[in-house]
């Protein structure tokens, strides 16, 4: 990453993609730098390892191939699990390819201008063509828009309103004989962030295309596999990004001096630093804690997932963000310079991570639903409980507001949120103890997020806290 995928990222910021004749260009740097990240196995490793190496990858930022990492890996889990056989023998194999100049990569396209994150509103359609299906309609914001393979929600003709009439395809780029399969790229967004990353407008017209499972299970596969995929590795991104962050700020603290001393050692700036710290390990650890339950045959399990990966993907995007402009602070006027650091890049990026797979509202909404129809609160509170009396303490304080977000759906739709929101710092807490984290890190997070009425102006014990947080990171580098 530091070698090659870091320096490429800064040409690919300065000329990203263009359409040219029907087709997206990138600077050469983009294909150098997607060499290495596919050449690493990431795609096929293990959800553990694959988790690390995408952790790395995101210290970079989206870096151009991030994304399309997330969704060829939500492509190939759908496939694996959906596809037929003549379908996984088909498409498989060039997903899976860890040579960049052979492989394909996947893409999604569910969001339609009418719609956004309400799939249900959908129009795009599928008519049967013999053994195949023919695909029209507009997808309005397509990542990896030139991507080989396209997984493509549509709905089937006479199917019913809604989610349930949602079907899932997969649409090749192009047909056998080379030609484009079907479809115009109307245009490459601008965006503010991931930048170097090709997102457009893209018209179907007759696309031929290919059922991924039952029809009537399209939804189920697109949100159930391919999004939670992506909402997963989204969270994975955002503690890269934040790691990143922390210790661009940590080195330019420690280095720069004004008003004869160092910045590292204004209280001011030693708390900013403290709170970066504690929210990127946080951030890891509930990750790595949802990272557990990929792929578990476990019902218990699966359901907790089902629901961590999205109320995780949530917090873990709202604190990238806030610790990206953290890090932004503690460089002063250097930190907005794009070329004096990758913190500008840093932030605008952690911007459209919140954005991805959902908006905060929407997954918020769907972890409460989910709770709710799939009798999951008692196996979600029973996997965070028993790390740690503190934690258990915040648990019983939070279960009874959980609850009154079930019975009283109207209460929830305004107070859900902040509920969610505590459920995943319990959860953060929770694993950082259990995977050993310092004592300072997880009692700084449980009196920031957990403790009610806690303000650190009242806290005697609170500059020793921050104090304790970075002799511990200080002790991990030295260490390293």
């Amino acid at each position: 990453m530091a070698q090659v995928v870091d320096p490429a990222v800064l040409a690919l910021e300065r000329e990203g993609p263009r359409l040219e004749f029907g087709e997206v260009r990138f600077h050469p740097a983009y294909a150098e730098a997607g060499r290495a990240v596919w050449a690493s196995g990431l795609l096929a490793a293990p959800p553990l390892e694959s988790a690390a190496l995408f952790y790395l990858l995101a210290h970079a930022g989206e870096a151009g191939h991030a994304c399309p990492v997330a969704c060829t890996a939500g492509l190939i889990r759908a496939l694996r699990a959906h596809g037929s056989p003549a379908l996984q023998e088909r498409f498989l194999p060039p997903l899976l390819e860890p040579d960049y100049d052979r492989c394909q990569r996947g893409a999604q396209f569910l969001t339609e201008i009418q719609g956004g994150s309400d799939v249900g509103a959908n129009r795009t359609r599928a008519v049967r063509a013999g053994a195949a299906w023919r695909i029209s309609g507009e997808k309005w914001f397509c990542s990896v828009a030139d991507a080989d393979q396209f997984l493509v929600t549509a709905r089937p003709e006479g199917a019913p309103p809604g989610t349930r009439g949602i079907g899932c395809f997969l649409v090749p780029r192009r047909t056998g004989d080379g030609r484009p399969n079907g479809f115009r790229l109307r245009r490459l967004k601008d965006k503010l962030g991931t930048r170097a990353l090709a997102t457009g407008e893209i018209e179907f017209a007759g696309a031929q295309a290919y059922p991924i499972g039952a029809l009537e299970d399209g939804f189920r596969i697109a949100a159930g596999v391919v999004l939670n995929t992506s909402r997963w590795l989204n969270a994975l991104g955002s503690a890269g990004l934040m790691r990143r962050a922390y210790l661009e700020a940590s080195s330019f603290a420690a280095h720069r001096t004004a008003f004869g001393q160092r910045l590292a050692d204004f209280p001011l700036v030693r708390e900013n630093l403290a709170v970066m710290r504690v929210e990127e390990a946080a951030a890891l650890a509930s990750t790595l804690a949802v990272t557990d339950l990929v792929d578990s045959p476990d019902p218990r399990e699966a359901t907790c997932f089902r629901i961590l990966v999205s109320a995780n993907k949530f917090v873990t995007a709202l604190a990238g963000t806030h610790v990206a402009r953290r890090g932004i602070e503690a460089l002063g006027g250097n930190g907005t310079v794009e070329d004096f650091s990758p913190l500008p890049r840093l932030l605008r990026d952690s911007l459209v991570f919140e954005s991805w797979e959902g908006t905060h509202n929407v997954l918020c909404a769907q972890v409460l639903r989910d709770l709710a129809r799939l009798d999951a609160l008692e196996a979600v509170l029973g996997r965070l409980a028993g790390a740690d009396g503190r934690v258990d303490s915040a648990l019983s304080r939070l279960e009874p507001r959980l609850r009154r977000c079930l019975e009283e759906p109207e209460w929830a739709a305004l107070h859900g949120r902040r509920q969610v929101w505590l459920l995943v710092r319990a959860l953060q807490a929770a694993s950082l103890v259990r995977d050993g984290a310092s004592e300072a890190l997880v009692e700084l997070l449980l009196r920031r997020e957990l403790t009610p009425g806690w303000e650190a102006a009242d806290d005697a014990g609170y500059p020793g806290l921050v104090e304790a947080v970075l002799r511990e990171e200080s002790g991990v580098e030295a260490a390293g």
